[in-house]
């Protein structure tokens, strides 16, 4: 103890000295550091994944078009590019159920086909190509990748059960994360880490059930660690209990086990969680918009792209629609409504008139079900969401998109926010036309807390899972719903 006390009053003493005397040691303190978290490396399994895909269909095309005895010229070497660029990176199928992943890879090589027969009729090429060479290639590859995916289980299972790769590994924190990262490690035995025990300074009628029979207290955890060659240490303390954490890792480094904090992030609703290192300092995302960088300008583009090419078709069906409204009764054609955009701000969304008007030609209150102001037509319009087609019109003006949270009168944002947690995250993205809350039932009016709440759950998981894939599925299930759901409000 006395040693240990003479070192950290040296360690005192030497930074005094840096600071008197210009030493460069007296600058750490102010030094911007580019980097403290750096991503992980790519693992060599996810590196195979990548290249086994486009490499085994490219080959497999190859291979064929020698076994019919086809020459492999430009029409071939040019499909195989092709299909290396439209496969590459391939998909990490390694960790999937074998019945999961077979059913993934028919999927996607359907969805690969149809893409190739659709570039080839539109460029009229699959003259170019056998059709016995194609049969066999089509039907040959994903059996072989299947193959392939089930010889890399296998190899990942037996490599595991080497005992020199296995990696036992003990959780700090018996409580409920705790739990969760040692059922983690269990489930994940597979690549090589095994599950020893807890440590907690915590009696046993505190911890959690599933975490009975602790190895030690945190006192414990080092020489533990020395004597049983633990790899792997995962903290999983409360942030509640720093000291003994800062503690803990201070004995730690005299070790050489791997070291693992997983924060308790799971009380919070986490969107787009991600770690950042902002000039040195490690930045914890917890709550962010999954449209930044690269992803925000795909999301426009999309909108873009899609919204000009949907309104030049529905051009004379929105004609007609103007006229109907125009007939129907007196007033405007398009009625606009406020409503709260990116971040809460307001915008003005537009809609075809569905109710009789004032003289000036704005609508009352907001209309329910059975609303004797809803005129015959403006019924019609709301069940079949066609009073909604002018907001492909804020979509090009960029306050909408086309996918997103559905844009919620101002009064229910200021009542909602108060009842529902995280009810104003949605506000993270643009509102959208159509989205994930409504493709799933969740459409019409939200006269309950139970109800609003549903949506925003929806809303919240769109957040966190978007993709353009996402999108384009939301998009066709909105297209079957439109003229089959009654539920329209």
């Amino acid at each position: 103890m006395a040693l240990n006390n003479r070192g950290k009053e040296l360690a005192r003493e030497h930074a005094c000295a840096a600071a008197n005397t210009g030493h460069p040691d007296s600058m750490i303190a102010h030094r911007s550091y580019k980097r403290t978290f750096y991503s992980a490396p790519q693992s060599v399994t996810s590196l195979v994944a990548a290249f086994m895909e486009p490499t085994l269909a490219v080959a497999v095309f190859l291979l064929a078009t020698r076994w019919y005895g086809q020459p492999i010229e430009r029409p071939a070497l040019t499909l195989g590019l092709l299909v290396f660029a439209l496969t590459f990176p391939g998909r990490q199928r390694f960790k999937d159920p074998l019945p999961a992943a077979a059913m993934d890879i028919f999927n996607s090589w359907i969805v690969l086909l149809l893409a190739l027969v659709l570039c080839g009729y539109a460029t009229q090429s699959l003259g170019y190509f056998n059709r016995r060479v194609l049969l066999a290639w089509a039907v040959t590859t994903p059996v072989l990748l299947w193959l392939g995916v089930a010889a890399g289980q296998t190899i990942l299972r037996r490599r595991a059960a080497q005992e020199v790769l296995r990696r036992p590994a003990v959780v700090v924190g018996s409580g409920l994360l705790g739990v969760k990262v040692a059922r983690a490690l269990r489930e994940s035995s597979d690549q090589g880490s095994v599950f020893v025990g807890y440590f907690d300074d915590r009696h046993d009628a505190r911890v959690h059930q599933e975490a009975s029979g602790l190895l030690g207290t945190l006192q414990d955890v080092a020489p533990y660690i020395r004597a049983q060659g633990v790899k792997e240490v995962y903290i999983t303390l409360p942030l509640g209990v720093q000291p003994r954490i800062v503690e803990l890792l201070e004995s730690l480094q005299g070790t050489t086990a791997s070291i693992f904090f997983v924060p308790d992030v799971f009380g919070i609703s986490i969107i787009q969680g991600r770690l950042q290192d902002m000039n040195g300092i490690p930045v914890v995302g917890i709550c962010e918009t999954p449209f930044t960088g690269t992803n925000e300008l795909t999301k426009r583009i999309s909108d873009l792209v899609i919204a000009s090419v949907v309104l030049v078709l529905i051009s004379p069906l929105l004609l007609l629609i103007a006229i109907g409204v125009k007939l129907s009764s007196p007033g405007p054609i398009i009625f606009k409504q406020r409503r709260n955009g990116l971040d809460g701000s307001e915008i003005l969304v537009y809609k075809f008139r569905s109710m009789t008007a004032q003289d000036n030609g704005s609508v009352v209150k907001q209309a329910t079900r059975g609303d004797p102001r809803i005129t015959r037509f403006g019924a019609f319009l709301r069940r079949t969401s066609l009073d909604e087609l002018p907001q492909f019109f804020n979509v090009l003006q960029g306050s909408m998109s086309i996918v997103g949270p559905r844009p919620h009168a101002v009064a229910h944002n200021e009542e909602y926010r108060k009842l529902i947690k995280a009810y104003m995250v949605r506000h993270k993205v643009k509102p959208g036309i159509t989205g994930w809350a409504q493709v799933n039932g969740h459409r019409g009016e939200t006269d309950t807390v139970h109800k609003m709440q549903a949506r925003v759950e929806y809303d919240l998981e769109y957040l966190r899972n978007w993709s353009l894939a996402l999108d384009l599925h939301i998009m066709v299930r909105t297209a079957r719903l439109v003229f089959f759901d009654r539920n329209a409000y």
